[in-house]
């Protein structure tokens, strides 16, 4: 059995808060919240799928809080669903895991799957982004 440092806690409660505001930005599409969000510089991992014109590498905050206008460019915002069922923190680190489906403005056809979401905050921001998808299912998607 280990005992969490009053640090530790201190930093689970901080990053726990900024994640929260994340998401409650990335659900109202308010970008400019978003950019202030990232740090200047952001470890985004995202497998790149040349199917997805929405996924590509980053790594700026302007261009990480750029991804959820793109998305909502290529895919049919109203289909768009999301849910979290877990969310653990642990210091700097959270990891949201849950299930995402859409659908495809220019095909019309639907994807869904599982997701893991790996952030890291400090100093209030948000360094590291890594989002693990079913990216099969976006690429077929996306596919004539």
């Amino acid at each position: 059995m280990s005992v969490k440092s009053a640090d530790t806690t201190t930093s689970s409660d901080a990053t726990r808060a900024v994640v929260r505001e994340f998401l409650a930005a990335r659900m109202a599409g308010d970008t400019e919240r978003l950019v202030a969000l990232f740090a200047d510089e952001v470890d985004w991992l995202l497998a790149e799928n040349p199917a997805a014109p929405w996924i590509r590498p980053r790594s700026t905050a302007a261009e990480c809080a750029a991804q959820f206008t793109d998305l909502a460019e290529h895919t049919v915002p109203e289909d768009a669903r999301a849910s979290v069922d877990t969310f653990l923190v642990d210091g700097t680190d959270a990891v949201l895991m849950g299930r995402l489906s859409g659908t495809v403005r220019a095909t019309g056809k639907t994807f869904e799957g599982p997701f893991a979401l790996r952030l890291t905050v400090e100093d209030g921001r948000i360094t590291r982004h890594h989002l693990y998808e079913n990216s099969l299912s976006i690429a077929e998607a996306c596919g004539a």
